[in-house]
């Protein structure tokens, strides 16, 4: 990461922290402005006496990304006086789902367009592209299982088909649509659940008609080096990925829209919200209000390319953004 982006990603910070506390001031200059505005990011989180004693467990997925969120919402609900368990390698999104479903986790991140293709069984091109759409139906999909979702996070996550620059200079491609003709010679790698995942191989071959010469289940760690040392032609990568701003891969662009966007929302039992009081979801809300694209790819680069723990990036992120000193 070159220091040029780490005073951006600083800066941008900075400026979102500042724009915050002005529009909380012109709240409080004129209180019929701005409703549903709810609490400005950067104020700073104070300890509820009535939450002592409540115990949560904050659960994520087993990537970077997702260790990095479930910090973050750990340590903003422990600044507001919850005491915070974590579990924070659960597998895939089923995994993740039924330790929520078995009373294991209190709650977890989850992306809106992975629980309505994965869990409710939308067709990925029936995702709505607006994410406040997508959220009401993921949250409705979830009251049926007796599930609460929170309000979602700023960033739009999605997988993305992606390769070297140099190869898709020489494949001449640029959409995913251009692999016709040309996939069944190539090699694409992708998660081991990336084989029944409508927005990976399954979306690929229903979706675009393409079939690959092999596809090859790996480590979501191993996304990248899988490019780098020839293994693989393409690879299912992420569009929060920080390697993505080096000009050395670049992503196809999802032309028919098989892949669909979602942002992350927070999932919680009934019971957990009940028990938690309103401070769980008002803590949740406002410590992701930071997280646009830019921030979590920075935030993902502290991680995979500065090799720092989640837990610190987590706890550099609150206190830059002014959550927690």
């Amino acid at each position: 990461m070159s220091s040029d982006s780490r005073w951006r990603m600083m800066f941008a910070l900075l400026a979102a922290f500042v724009l915050a506390l002005g529009v909380a001031a012109c709240g409080d200059d004129d209180d019929d402005e701005g409703d549903g505005g709810g609490e400005a990011s950067g104020e700073l989180i104070e300890s509820n006496s009535d939450n002592e004693g409540v115990e949560l467990t904050v659960g994520s997925k087993n990537f970077t990304e997702q260790f990095i969120l479930g910090e973050i919402y750990a340590q903003g609900l422990e600044a507001a006086g919850y005491t915070v368990n974590t579990d924070l390698n659960l597998g895939s999104e089923q995994v993740a789902l039924q330790a929520l479903e078995a009373g294991e986790i209190s709650g977890y991140p989850e992306y809106t367009s992975t629980a309505l293709t994965s869990f409710f069984g939308l067709a990925p091109e029936d995702v709505p592209n607006d994410p406040a759409e997508a959220t009401e139906q993921s949250q409705a999909e979830f009251e049926k299982q007796g599930l609460v979702a929170f309000e979602p996070a700023p960033f739009n996550s999605a997988n993305a088909v992606g390769l070297l620059a140099e190869t898709a200079e020489e494949l001449d491609v640029e959409t995913v649509s251009d692999l016709e003709g040309k996939s069944q010679d190539l090699t694409l790698f992708g998660s081991p659940e990336c084989r029944q995942r409508v927005d990976c191989l399954v979306g690929l071959q229903d979706g675009y008609g393409l079939e690959f010469s092999k596809f090859t289940p790996v480590d979501i760690e191993q996304r990248y080096p899988v490019l780098d040392d020839g293994q693989a032609d393409l690879s299912i990568l992420f569009t929060t990925d920080p390697q993505l701003q080096s000009d050395e891969y670049v992503i196809l662009d999802d032309d028919q829209g098989v892949f669909p966007a979602g942002n992350p929302v927070f999932v919680a039992s009934q019971e957990a919200v009940d028990q938690a009081g309103p401070d769980f979801q008002e803590t949740i809300e406002k410590v992701q209000e930071g997280l646009s694209l830019e921030v979590m790819q920075e935030l993902n680069a502290r991680v995979d390319i500065d090799q720092q723990d989640p837990a610190q990036v987590a706890t550099e992120y609150l206190q830059e953004s002014g959550y927690i000193e």
